[in-house]
């Protein structure tokens, strides 16, 4: 009978209990029997110190979470060991919902109406088409597609950009970072939905914003570490950006005494945007599981060199 380390810091109990159902053949605890007996999964979003380099006879890491900096930085994940990360259907869907929330919210100007509403003022805005609209994605992978194809769904000129080419139907995609500028000219929007890689870091700074419309948005979902916090207020105060919407920081939480939460034009939700499902994510793990004890290659396996 298999170990399976249920290590998640929220609601592990509820974790094991759905692991059980979809692997009864298996034994999932939440807390290792001091009896040195192998433990080949671990499932763990930010691992405490210690806990994978003391691990014996481990096999694959499950990762809780789509983003696995935290993960690999913690040093203790051993050579040879493969990490997936967490690609599901409910993750995947709350990231399609929330960026969809924001840039209507914008678009339809009801941000703008929430403070005429403050002051009991009434006036209708200018208005636009979607067609009218352009919205760049920056990633066009397992969540940066799906929102993607959901933008140009709703009539959206939609163009991505990512590492490496990928074709999102609808959409017209950029790649490499020579054509990171050419991305986001005159772009509306811009949703950033990156991992945090050495490559990411600071990529969002004035000069990338003012390549945007100005007035526009800007939407970051991905990881914090890819916006200039002191530009991306700057933009805001000179008018090159209108409005952020943003979910995730570069400390998290983010301070209190942070300038974000007193400026009128960013938008804060404490990372939220998609959060991982039980139900669905088990599901998805426990197959993990499965294709690796049936010999099948694994999907969804974390590229240490690039991270992610």
């Amino acid at each position: 009978m298999s170990r399976i380390l249920i290590a998640a810091r929220t609601n592990p109990e509820g974790f094991a209990t759905l692991f059980r159902a979809e692997l009864p053949e298996h034994e999932v605890v939440t807390t290792l029997p001091d009896d040195g007996a192998p433990t080949p999964y671990v499932v763990v979003g930010l691992p405490p110190p210690g806990l994978l380099a003391s691990r014996t006879g481990l096999e694959v890491i499950v990762s809780t979470n789509a983003g696995v900096e935290q993960l690999l930085a913690s040093g203790e994940v051993p050579d040879g060991v493969p990490v997936v990360r967490m690609v599901d259907p409910g993750l995947r869907a709350g990231m399609v919902e929330w960026v969809a929330g924001r840039v209507l919210s914008w678009h339809r100007n009801l941000f703008a109406y929430l403070d005429q509403q403050a002051e009991g003022h009434w006036a209708q805005l200018p208005e636009v088409l979607a067609a009218e609209r352009i919205v760049t994605v920056l990633g066009a992978g397992a969540l940066g597609g799906p929102v993607a194809t959901m933008l140009a769904s709703l009539g959206f000129v939609v163009r991505t950009w990512s590492r490496t080419p990928r074709t999102v139907p609808g959409c017209t995609g950029f790649a490499g970072r020579d054509a990171l500028d050419d991305a986001v000219a005159s772009a509306d929007v811009l949703v950033n939905l990156l991992p945090a890689t050495a490559q990411t870091i600071d990529l969002i700074d004035h000069g990338l914003l003012s390549r945007m419309r100005s007035g526009g948005l800007l939407v970051n979902a991905g990881r914090g570490s890819a916006v200039v916090d002191a530009d991306l207020l700057c933009a805001l105060d000179d008018g090159s950006l209108g409005a952020a919407a943003l979910d995730v920081f570069r400390q998290e939480p983010l301070p209190a005494d942070h300038p974000f939460w007193r400026h009128p034009r960013i938008f804060i939700t404490p990372h939220s945007a998609a959060i991982t499902h039980p139900r669905t994510s088990v599901a998805v793990m426990a197959e993990t599981i499965r294709r690796h004890e049936r010999g099948e290659p694994l999907v969804n396996v974390v590229d240490r060199a690039r991270g992610y």
